[in-house]
Order: structure tokens, then C-alpha cells, then sequence
């Protein structure tokens, strides 16, 4: 068998094995595009050719000079300028990228008069500034990504442009530009695919099935919409007319990574073990792409085998976990160009898996595994398709129509969840983990709980482009419907998790319970009841209008405006929370100031608002019980597990002390005083001012200056005033803090006679325990200021280079819909405004990092061997301190018995803390009062070898990861008190999470 026949043999067996993964309906997906623009003789004609597809588009110059070719899939063409049906010069092949626009300016005879604004790559011409562009963003490509060790997700290439980070919470995420981790879109393909229910995370898809990234930091233009952050717009791999296919494995085996660090409190007892983790990771992708119609139909199909195995000590080292998951992906590209004007583009993949995560006992000294303990299995992902239409009508008017779903699952589930409860010890019981005999508390793997959701999306939009002369128009429309299907409450017979802590004689269980710690008591037990669930859905539409208006031949204005609307529904399908006539308008402009494409000077303002996430219909619509009941934990009793029969400790339960524990639970049949009447959306301004020019066709740089407000909040909040007197019960409606709040009056809440009535919530809403003091809520304030330099040497076959650095200050007296501060990440729900005292400081913010610098480079020292390096350094965010009361209230702002609940205060008790509430006296400590986490710095580097033989396409390459095995404190305890004056020793400014240990990546790939 000759060389070329082994080549077909090899892609038909790819192609077979990836569409052998796909289920039998192909569906479908957006295409997402560029365009190519410039100047040239009017009346010319200008034609570009993909050099993939054969795919052919020409246009007329326009009388004043002018011309654009738009709707353009990425990838590469042949530009050619006619006259009268006679080509003129000879073909310029161009680059078109993602969401930007090539500027190619021609001479009469047909040659480029701009290509010292463009630089050369190979016998491509690409462009390093985009003059049609008023926002800020970063493009990179698959080929890119491949020269530097980038970690494969999307999180990874979003994490290369300046001013994002990662969530330093618990719950991570990404922040773009100071605003929170709850804040961003994620688009694949045009699809929408961010999560739906608390918007912190994203479906996920191999990094092999990406063509093209393109991150947007700030400025997008009105056909995006629904985010207050930044937006990852991600193209797929499109198959062509040539047969390809490929196999990569890559392996992460356990032996490459470092130990992680075991963590002390200040006494010495154990805060986490993490020296014997250990993971290992192996993967298989195989593809292929071709014609199934020359010129006409494409396909590119994609199957991966992924085996994730590995193992990880509890905190407190008394349970060995061993986690495996053995999944694969399946996706799909189809794309039919019907005719050159007509075409349809269908996308699908899945991204469905789960985790089985074993546990045992485990003797940490003797480093022995004791009896297994039962196992808990996490299902994640889900199916995902597009159809997407696009239609050149003419010259000027372009309409592209998208259909497509999301879909999202999560759900974890155990064989021991009928017979165990959770048991846990939180941090104050460290010193007392003896009493358990090294045995682990309570039988449940997990302690997680039993919670089962499936969220999808439906999404149709449609996008229409019309050249008018010196005018794009641009409008559209869209609309989602978000569906949540969601069902949770604790595992064991009693359908409650326990939680042993250390308290004092004399202590109040909770605040208000007018209920004490009996004398000689000093451990207790929390029980906690959580239960929810239904079917809710929630509906967003957009329209919006943008005309992009050539003033002159240098001078671009951007007009735009959007008007979106958000409705959530209860499980019978009535809104509770409908936001009409949200009007964001948004205006850019650009200045091509040497008028050959080099240079810019651009700018933008706008509004953007951010849509009520679904979690909150299921926790208000859907009705949400949350209590806590308060135990004296009489010791523990050694039993068996009843399904697996290994020795565990069970808490004994002693008597109970004080009421329930009611005040959070929420939602009821009647809403009318569980939301807002006039509730209104969350918005944010935001206005850029930049430069970016060429040095010459490989160097460019760029400065730009980015001021971000936002001052409206959404959540629930404390009330138990009103304009009727004291509330018998607090309630906890979702409203606009700082804002009127109106709810329905009635006898439950005190008023003599019925009707909606109005609460002024920055001066009122709000009633002192004790004094009787009535106060209001700090109105909310968000700002970011940030100037952002950068200059860059794109890759010309040889080597590149980028570096930026940013300084930035995000300031304020909330965060946004999560609080990172004490990972909390409940979206919308997040103790910003559960007591006045928890917002009414203004300061540094949690993703308040002012230095960044970050680098990327690499190098080709000769065909066979290349080198790649990134290094991001940072400085570490503020370290506030969260107390439990103050003055003048006996209602705690801070839970005095749990780290993590009830926010915390800016009041520190240093006198009389012990006594009454009126003899207190406290100090108030600013955020950032207690300095700053250390600088962190983290450095990639790579190493490329390809096999030296023409005609066969065979690489290796070495990733190392965080090279130098940094593991910085990256987030701290910021709880400063447990009870009023009493100090939290152990824990207050000790690590809670820190950089991951260094662990190295093989990957070999084999082009066909």
C-alpha cells in the first residue's frame, strides 16, 4: 500500500471512529465570523475565495470608495480585485479572524498600498490593528495556543488576556475586569453556554475542537448582551476540501506531579493534608474532516476517550478519597454551502460525564486504608446543538438565523444516601479530632447533598447586516428560554447534616434565640434542614439596533443601542420578577489616524445589564426551607455502616437548645412579600479610552484606560420594619438594596389593613435589636478603574513575543452576586444585605489585584525543535477583617456560630464584649484594614519536537505547569471573631486555598 492510499486508510478509520460516537441526529451550530474591508477604485470589484471551501464572495466598491465583505467564516482566502470581468494584479491571500475585520487597502492596479500596516505570515497577510473595532479584546487561534503551554480549556486562554483572573474562592470562576465570577458569557459557535443556574461556569468542549478564541474584556457591542464581565466567544474546527484526520494522546501521569503542602493552624492541628493527592489523566482524540461534496458539504467529527483517576486526603485526614471517571466526548461539524450567498452550518457535541468518588477510612500516622465507606457518583454535561443559517442577499443585506439548545446537568447521588447523614467538624473542633479515634465522622462518603438539576436553554436569534452607502446597519433579535428541573435536600433518614463545633458556656446559640450554651458545655452540634426543587423556567429577550457609520474614510462612529427584557416564572409558569424596556444604549468610535490601518485612537461607553440567574426561582418561586436547630453534642458512639460495614463516629445528640432556627427560608404561594413589586435589573457603565498602533509588520502596542460602575445590586435582603412597625417575623425578599422596596401588607407582617406599601431601604427597613434604632442599607457601589499596557511581537514563522501589564483598582461595598470574601457563591443570595453592617464599608474588593503582569513567548530554533513560555505575576488582593456584631444591636451581623454564614461586620468588639449590648465598644476596622496576600507568580514552559521526515505530520510536545512549584497562599480566612471580642487564633488570616503544585504534560500528535 503506497503512502497516500495508508493516508485515506488512516482518515476513513478516524472518521469512523469518531462519527461512531455521535448519535444518530447530527445537529447544528452558529457560524461564527469575520469580514475583510479597506479601499479601493470605485466601481471596482472585489472577490475573495476560501482557500478551504472554495467558498466565492464579491462586492462592488462603493462610489465614495469603499468596500466590505462580511459574514465571512474564518480561515484563509484569496483576495482579488477585478475591473470590468478582468482581474487586476495578482491575488492577495488574507486572514480572517473571529469577530474582527482585515483591513486590505487597494491601489488601482490591484497591489495592497497598506502592507506596511500588515504583517506577513507565510504568503498570508494579517491584520495587527483593527481599525473597525471599538472594543478591547484578544484573538488567538489553535496553531497559537499550540506554541505555549496553555492549559486545555477555555478558562486557560481567557486567563492570557490582561485583566482576568481566577476566582480565588471556593468556588473559582474567572474575573474580568474586577467584576465577580457570576458575571460572563461563554459562547461556542454562537451559543450561548454559560451556566444558567448560578452563571459561574460554562459547557465545556476539547481544546483539540476549537478552531479560534476571542476573549472580550470590555467595550462588545450591543449584540451581546446579559453580562456585566467579559464574554469567551469560541469557534469550532470546520471540515474542507481537503481529507484530514488526526490521533493525539496526551498524559498527565501522577509520577509528574509535585506533592501539594499540608496546612497547620497556628496551635499546630491539621487544617488540610494534601502531600499524598495525587492524579493522573490520560486521553485519546481522534478526528477527521473532508468533503462529503467537493465545494458543497463538509463535515469535521471529533470523538475523545478521557480516563481521570486519582486520589485525595480529607482536611482532617481521617478519609481517603479515590476518584475515577471514564468519559468521552463526541462532537460534530456540518457545513453546507447551498450556494456561495446560501449556506447552513450545524453543530453538536456532548459534554455528559460523571466521577465515582470512593471513600475509606485512613490513618493518617501509620499511612494505612481502613474499611471502605461507601461511594458517591457526580454526573455533569450534557447534549448541545445549532442550526445556523446565513443568506447574502444581494451586495449589501446579510441575514444570518440561529436555533439551537444547551443543555446542562448536575447530580449527585450515593448508595448510602437512604442510610447515612452528613457529619461534619468545622474548624474550631481541630484540637478535639481525638475523640473520634481516628475514625471518621458519620458514614456518608460525601456529606454533599442529594441534589438532582437539569437545566437547558432555547435559544433562536436572528442577525441582520444592511450596507447603506457610508452606513452598516445592524440589528437583531433573540430570545432564551432557561428551564431548571431541580430537586434538594440532605441525604439520611432524617434528611439533616450535623456539624460539630467548639462553643463557649454562656454563648447565644444564634442571635435572637434568647436561648445560651449551658454551663459546662463546650461542643454543640448544628443541624441543618435544606430543601427545595421544581420546574421554573426564565425567558430573556433582546432586541437591538447598531449603525456603524463611516464619517469620513478615517473615522468610524458606532451607534448602538439594545433593549432586553428578563421574566422569571414559578413552577406553574406565573412571572414573579418581569424587567421590561431595559434600554442599554452604546456608543464607540474609532479614528484610522495615518489612514492606512497602523494606527487608532478608539473609545466606547456603554450600559450592560445582568439577567436574575434560575437559582433564585428555585429558591423564592419554589419555596426554600433553610434551618438550623442547636444540639449539645453529649460525645461520640462508634457504629457500623449499615450498607458497607466499616467503624465510624457517630455524634451523640443531646438536648436541644433554643427554637428553630427559621429566619432563612424563603419563597411562599404568595410572593407579594417575597420580591420586590418594582424590582429592578442590575446594570453596569462602563467607558474606554485606547491607542494601539504598528511599530512595523511584526511589532505593535497599545495603551487603553477602563472605568467600570455599577450601582445597583440584586438580592435578598434583612427586613423586619416597615412602615406598619416591627415585623412579628423578618423577611427576606429579593429587592434592590438602597432602593424603594414594595411589598404587600397585610396582618402577618402587622399592618391593620391590607395593600402594597413602601419601603425607603437606605433609610429604613432595618430595626436594632434592643435600642429599637431603625436604620437603612448602604446604597451599593461598585468601581473599577484600570490603564492597561501592551506591546506585542505576533509569531512570523520564527518566534513571538507578548507582555502586558495592568494596573487596576476595584473598590466598593459589594462584589456582586457572589461573595468571595466568605465563599459564598449562592448567586443573588450571597449575605451582602442580610444586616445593614455587612455592606457599609467602602474599600478595596476581594478581585481587588492592583499589579498584573503577564508574558507570553516562543521560539523556533529550527523546523524540529520549538520553545514556549508564559509567566503571569500578580499582586495579592486586600485581607479584610469580618466581625460578628455592632454597636448598639443585639442582632449579630455574622454568625456566631458558623465561619461561613451571615457575612460579617466591620466592627471589632474590644471592651465589655461579654456584657450588654449597650456597654460594647467596638473598633471599626476598614476593608484591607489587615494588609495584603503576598505577591503570586506562575510560570509555563514547553517543549515542541517534530519528526524530521516530509509528508508525515508527527509531533511530541513537554508541558510543564506553575515550573517552579509555587504554592502561595492565594485566598484567607477573614472571619476575625466567633463571639463578640473573641478571636478567632486559629484561623483569622490563615490560607484556605493555594496555587496548584507543578505537574507536567505529555502530548503526542499524529496529522494525517
Amino acid at each position: 500500500m503506497n503512502a497516500h492510499r495508508m493516508k485515506r486508510a488512516a482518515l476513513y478509520a478516524a472518521l469512523g471512529v469518531c462519527l461512531g460516537g455521535l448519535l444518530p441526529s447530527l445537529a447544528s451550530a452558529q457560524n461564527v465570523s469575520g469580514a475583510v474591508a479597506g479601499r479601493a477604485t470605485a466601481g471596482d470589484q472585489v472577490t475573495v475565495v476560501s482557500t478551504d471551501t472554495g467558498l466565492t464572495r464579491s462586492v462592488t466598491v462603493g462610489r465614495d470608495g469603499s468596500y466590505r465583505l462580511g459574514q465571512l467564516p474564518i480561515g484563509d482566502y484569496r483576495l482579488q480585485l477585478s475591473r470590468e470581468g478582468s482581474a487586476l494584479g495578482e491575488p492577495v491571500a488574507v486572514s480572517v479572524a473571529v469577530g474582527g475585520t482585515t483591513t486590505v487597502n487597494l491601489a488601482g492596479g490591484g497591489g495592497v498600498v497598506n502592507l506596511d500596516a500588515l504583517q506577513v505570515v507565510g504568503t498570508r497577510v494579517v491584520n495587527r490593528v483593527d481599525v473597525y473595532s471599538t472594543e478591547t479584546s484578544f484573538n488567538v487561534n489553535r496553531q497559537e495556543i499550540s506554541r505555549l503551554p496553555v492549559a486545555q480549556d477555555l478558562s486557560a486562554v481567557a486567563l492570557l488576556a490582561p485583566g482576568v483572573v481566577g476566582g480565588n474562592s471556593s468556588f473559582g470562576g474567572l474575573s474580568f475586569a474586577g467584576s465577580s465570577v457570576a458575571e460572563n458569557a461563554v459562547f461556542i459557535n454562537g451559543l450561548n453556554v454559560t451556566d444558567m443556574y448560578t452563571r459561574r461556569g460554562f459547557s465545556s468542549a476539547p481544546f483539540a475542537f476549537f478552531n479560534e478564541f476571542q476573549v472580550k474584556t470590555g467595550g462588545y457591542s450591543v449584540e451581546f448582551g446579559r453580562s456585566t464581565g467579559g464574554v469567551i466567544n469560541a469557534v469550532t474546527r470546520s471540515g474542507s476540501n481537503e481529507l484530514q484526520g488526526g490521533i493525539e494522546v496526551t498524559a498527565e501521569p501522577a509520577a509528574w506531579r509535585a506533592s501539594g503542602r499540608d496546612h497547620f493552624h497556628r496551635d499546630g492541628t491539621a487544617h488540610s493534608y494534601a502531600s499524598r493527592d495525587d492524579n493522573s489523566f490520560f486521553k485519546t482524540n481522534v478526528w477527521g474532516s473532508g468533503a462529503l461534496v467537493q465545494d458543497k458539504l463538509f463535515l469535521f467529527a471529533m470523538y475523545e476517550d478521557r480516563s481521570d483517576k486519582g486520589h485525595n486526603t480529607s482536611s482532617d485526614a481521617l478519609t481517603w478519597f479515590k476518584n475515577k471517571a471514564d468519559n468521552g466526548f463526541w462532537g460534530a461539524k456540518l457545513d453546507w454551502n447551498i450556494t456561495d450567498n446560501h449556506g447552513l452550518a450545524l453543530l453538536a457535541f456532548s459534554d455528559e460525564g460523571d466521577v465515582t468518588n470512593a471513600s475509606y477510612n485512613y490513618d493518617w500516622d501509620d499511612a494505612q486504608l481502613g474499611a471502605y465507606g461507601g461511594d458517591s457518583v457526580t454526573e455533569t454535561g450534557g447534549r448541545n446543538w445549532s442550526a445556523t443559517y446565513t443568506g447574502h442577499f444581494g451586495e449589501t443585506f446579510t441575514a444570518r438565523a440561529m436555533v439551537g439548545q444547551n443543555n446542562q446537568r448536575a447530580f449527585t447521588h450515593s448508595s448510602l444516601d437512604q442510610a447515612c447523614s452528613p457529619v461534619f467538624t468545622d474548624s474550631t473542633y481541630a484540637s478535639r479530632l481525638s475523640r473520634l479515634n481516628g475514625l471518621r465522622p458519620g458514614c456518608h462518603p460525601t456529606g454533599t447533598a442529594v441534589a438532582e438539576r437539569d437545566d437547558t436553554r432555547d435559544v433562536a436569534r436572528l442577525d441582520v447586516e444592511w450596507q447603506l452607502g457610508q452606513h452598516l446597519l445592524r440589528f437583531g433579535v433573540d430570545r432564551e428560554l432557561m428551564t431548571t428541573e431541580q430537586s434538594t435536600r440532605y441525604p439520611g433518614p432524617t434528611q439533616l447534616s450535623y456539624t460539630a463545633y467548639v462553643a463557649r458556656p454562656g454563648d447565644e446559640v444564634w442571635d435572637g434565640a434568647n436561648a445560651y450554651v449551658p454551663a459546662g458545655v463546650t461542643e454543640m452540634l448544628r443541624a441543618r434542614n435544606r430543601v427545595s426543587g421544581g420546574t421554573f423556567e426564565t425567558e430573556a429577550n433582546a432586541f437591538y439596533l447598531e449603525d456603524i457609520w463611516n464619517i469620513t474614510p478615517n473615522l468610524m462612529l458606532n451607534l448602538g443601542v439594545r433593549w432586553d427584557r428578563f421574566e422569571n416564572r414559578t413552577a406553574d409558569g406565573d412571572a414573579f420578577i418581569r424587567m421590561d424596556d431595559l434600554i442599554a444604549p452604546r456608543v464607540g468610535f474609532s479614528w484610522d489616524m495615518k489612514g492606512d490601518g497602523s494606527t487608532k485612537l478608539f473609545g466606547n461607553a456603554g450600559r450592560y445589564y445582568l439577567p436574575v440567574t434560575n437559582n433564585i426561582n428555585v429558591n423564592f418561586a419554589g419555596g426554600l426551607t433553610d434551618e438550623y436547630t442547636y444540639y449539645v453534642l453529649d460525645g461520640w458512639q462508634q457504629q457500623a455502616n449499615p450498607v458497607t460495614g466499616a467503624p465510624y463516629m457517630a455524634p451523640i445528640i443531646g438536648q436541644q437548645i433554643g427554637p428553630v432556627d427559621a429566619r432563612m427560608n424563603t419563597g411562599a404561594a404568595d410572593l407579594r412579600q417575597s420580591v420586590d413589586k418594582d424590582l429592578k435589573a442590575v446594570y453596569q457603565d462602563e467607558y474606554i479610552l485606547g491607542f494601539q498602533t504598528m511599530i512595523n509588520q511584526a511589532w505593535s502596542w497599545g495603551i487603553n484606560a477602563t472605568y467600570r460602575r455599577m450601582t445597583r445590586a440584586l438580592d435578598d435582603m434583612r427586613i423586619n420594619t416597615t412602615p406598619c412597625g416591627p415585623t412579628p417575623s423578618t423577611l427576606w425578599p429579593i429587592a434592590n438594596p438602597g432602593e424603594s422596596l414594595t411589598l404587600w401588607g397585610d396582618s402577618s407582617i402587622g399592618c391593620a389593613e391590607e395593600g402594597w406599601i413602601t419601603i425607603d431601604t437606605a433609610n429604613s427597613g432595618y430595626r436594632k435589636g434592643g435600642s429599637g434604632e431603625v436604620v437603612g442599607y448602604a446604597k451599593p457601589r461598585r468601581t473599577y478603574k484600570a490603564l492597561e499596557l501592551q506591546i506585542d511581537r505576533a509569531w512570523d514563522e520564527k518566534w513571538l513575543f507578548n507582555a502586558s501589564y495592568l494596573w487596576s483598582r476595584s473598590d466598593g461595598n459589594f462584589e456582586g452576586p457572589v461573595n468571595s470574601d466568605t465563599n459564598y457563591g449562592d448567586t443573588g443570595m450571597v449575605q451582602h444585605w442580610d444586616h445593614p453592617s455587612n455592606n457599609e464599608r467602602y474599600g478595596p474588593l476581594f478581585n481587588d489585584f492592583r499589579h498584573q503582569f503577564k508574558f507570553r513567548a516562543a521560539y523556533a530554533l529550527n523546523e524540529q525543535w520549538s520553545f514556549g513560555t508564559t509567566l503571569q505575576v500578580m499582586s495579592g488582593g486586600p485581607i479584610t477583617a469580618f466581625g460578628v456584631m455592632w454597636p448598639n444591636d443585639t442582632v449579630a451581623g455574622g454568625s456566631t456560630s458558623s465561619e461561613g454564614s451571615g457575612g460579617g461586620t466591620g466592627w471589632l468588639c474590644v471592651a465589655n464584649c461579654a456584657g450588654p449590648y449597650n456597654q460594647r465598644q467596638f473598633e471599626y476596622s476598614p476593608r484591607g484594614a489587615f494588609g495584603r496576600l503576598p505577591w503570586t507568580w506562575t510560570m509555563g514552559a514547553n517543549v515542541t519536537w517534530r519528526l524530521p521526515v516530509e509528508g508525515i505530520d508527527l509531533s511530541a510536545r513537554l508541558s510543564v505547569y506553575n515550573l517552579f512549584n509555587n504554592q502561595t497562599v492565594i485566598n484567607v480566612h477573614q472571619r476575625y471573631e466567633s463571639q463578640p471580642g473573641q478571636f478567632r487564633e486559629n484561623t483569622f488570616n490563615t490560607g484556605t486555598r493555594w496555587q496548584a503544585p507543578r505537574y507536567t504534560q505529555l502530548m503526542v500528535t499524529w496529522n494525517f
